[in-house]
């Protein structure tokens, strides 16, 4: 069992050897020595710009500002908050004025894409070019912090089954412990470096850069344009850690790979949706000597299970059981442990789970309840809304979600969200939003739709409309027009029979 103290974020910086490479940019390579010195003087600027507590937006690609960042903020006592670079005004928008920011860092072409109405008052919009600049010029530095490991240190939205992104609330000790956690059950040393393909708003994408720097290894962080992109760097960069969700593995399982990216790669690791027996299949026919870790997990509480390499073959379709630091309960209807085979709600207690949803106390209510009274942690537990079952060995498997969450290419979306874009438009007077099983997606965003009275051209008009408002991976897959939609006996329009209609 690794070590359970938590420590401030900001301290990950001090772990690797200083001479050894930390980040791996495109135009230079930061040592650790680099990387703390960097981080220091980002913190001694940014404490200057925001009192503690104060949170501070980033929406911009992988580069040395938004990696630095995690580590800076908290060391500067602020609260980052990541802004998927996929996302659009109204989705940003919303975020900044939710989370209340006093700072958004962004590239130059992102932030001209925000009306004056989008930028709440109190949040000063800087281009990420001229950040450093102002930090060379302003010369602060601030040394490792001694934070309450439990001082919030970072707010990820995330999409709910209804309304808007929600705000996770993650502290100095949950990102901590993650890191440790990973670091742990992956086996990762000092001569690891991870190729960070995820996006560094989703938890998953942050512990890319934070369980490396733990072990003290290097992170080289990539935006790529096709699946092939990925395959050069891990072998121009001796990759050895490779973190993807299933539709990207499917993308790169068709691709001829460089014998030296096989050759370097120790660890493939998935989320954000099952990996299939043929796609194990796939990997491992490419990398045949390389272990394989299924993971599933949340946000509000980082990561729950992953499935050991020795099982993946034979048990190709379980979550396996709970990571270091986790204790995962499966809980029956009747509150009660679920026997073996039993299906219950998987619910996560221990240091992982975060603190809540930020200014949302009903939903925080709901989803963040005192744990079992068998449990060996207590206090607050995440009740994930995830059916499960255990077998006699132990191991966990998914049935399915209590709520309608569309998880599609890794990515989970609320059908609220899409629903009320395309009402938005006004070509639209009633819509639902579904997710339809789908071999490389996972889910395929389906949306039903009843036309305005007062539309025209509707059925092309609609797609090019949501292009606008939606990022792409919101985008509808198939729109399928309605003249009227299905009730139910409430009245309200019948969901389940739309999804028995269209295959959901």
């Amino acid at each position: 069992m690794p070590d359970p103290t938590p420590f401030p974020l900001d301290q990950l910086a001090e772990r690797g050897s200083a001479q050894a490479p930390a980040l791996v940019l495109r135009d230079r390579v930061l040592s650790f020595d680099e990387l703390r010195k960097r981080v220091a003087l980002l913190a001694g600027w940014l404490a200057g710009q925001a009192p503690k507590g104060a949170r501070v937006a980033s929406w911009a690609a992988k580069g040395e500002l938004t990696c630095l960042l995690p580590l800076a903020a908290a060391r500067a006592g602020l609260v980052h908050v990541p802004i998927n670079p996929l996302l659009k005004r109204a989705q940003v928008a919303h975020i900044l004025t939710d989370s209340g920011a006093v700072l958004l860092m962004g590239t130059k072409a992102r932030l001209a894409t925000l009306e004056a109405a989008d930028v709440p008052a109190g949040c000063k919009p800087i281009d990420e070019a001229e950040v450093f600049a102002l930090t060379e010029d302003t010369g602060a530095s601030l040394a490792p912090s001694d934070h309450d490991p439990e001082d919030l240190a970072a707010i990820l939205y995330t999409s709910g089954s209804t309304g808007k992104p929600k705000g996770v609330m993650l502290s100095h000790a949950n990102m901590w412990l993650g890191a440790v956690s990973v670091a742990h059950y992956l086996g990762m040393t000092s001569d690891d470096v991870t190729l960070a393909v995820l996006p560094l708003s989703f938890d998953y994408g942050q512990n890319q850069l934070l369980s490396t720097w733990y072990a003290g290894g290097a992170v080289v962080p990539l935006d790529y344009l096709f699946p092939r992109d990925v395959a050069k760097a891990c072998a121009r960069h001796g990759v050895t850690t490779l973190a993807a969700v299933p539709p990207l593995w499917v993308q790169l399982t068709e691709l001829d790979w460089p014998a030296e990216a096989v050759a370097s790669m120790r660890r493939l690791t998935n989320s954000g949706g099952a990996l299939t027996a043929d796609l194990v299949r796939d990997l491992r026919s490419i990398f045949p000597e390389t272990r394989i870790f299924p993971m599933y997990g949340l946000t509000e509480a980082f990561r729950s299970t992953y499935l050991e390499p020795e099982l993946v073959e034979t048990h190709p379709t379980s979550m396996g059981r709970a990571i270091p630091l986790a204790e995962i309960l499966v809980v029956a209807d009747d509150g009660s442990l679920a026997e073996p085979g039993e299906e219950g709600e998987l619910v996560h207690c221990g240091p992982l789970v975060a603190q809540g949803y930020w200014q949302d106390a009903e939903r925080t209510r709901e989803r963040f309840k005192p744990a079992p009274d068998v449990s060996e942690y207590g206090g607050t537990a995440v009740w994930s809304g995830d059916r499960v079952t255990r077998d006699a060995d132990g191991l966990l498997y998914f049935v399915g979600r209590r709520d309608a969450m569309i998880k599609s290419a890794g990515n989970r979306i609320s059908p609220q969200e899409v629903e009320s874009a395309a009402l938005g438009t006004g070509l639209v007077a009633e819509a639902v939003a579904l997710g339809v099983s789908d071999e490389r997606l996972g889910h395929a965003i389906h949306l039903v739709a009843r036309p305005a009275s007062d539309a025209t051209d509707h059925e092309a008009a609609l797609p090019k409309a949501l292009q606008k408002e939606l990022p792409n991976f919101m985008q509808p897959h198939v729109i399928h027009w309605r003249d009227a939609l299905p009730l139910n006996p409430n009245g309200k329009i019948d969901r389940t029979a739309l999804a028995a209609e269209i295959g959901a």
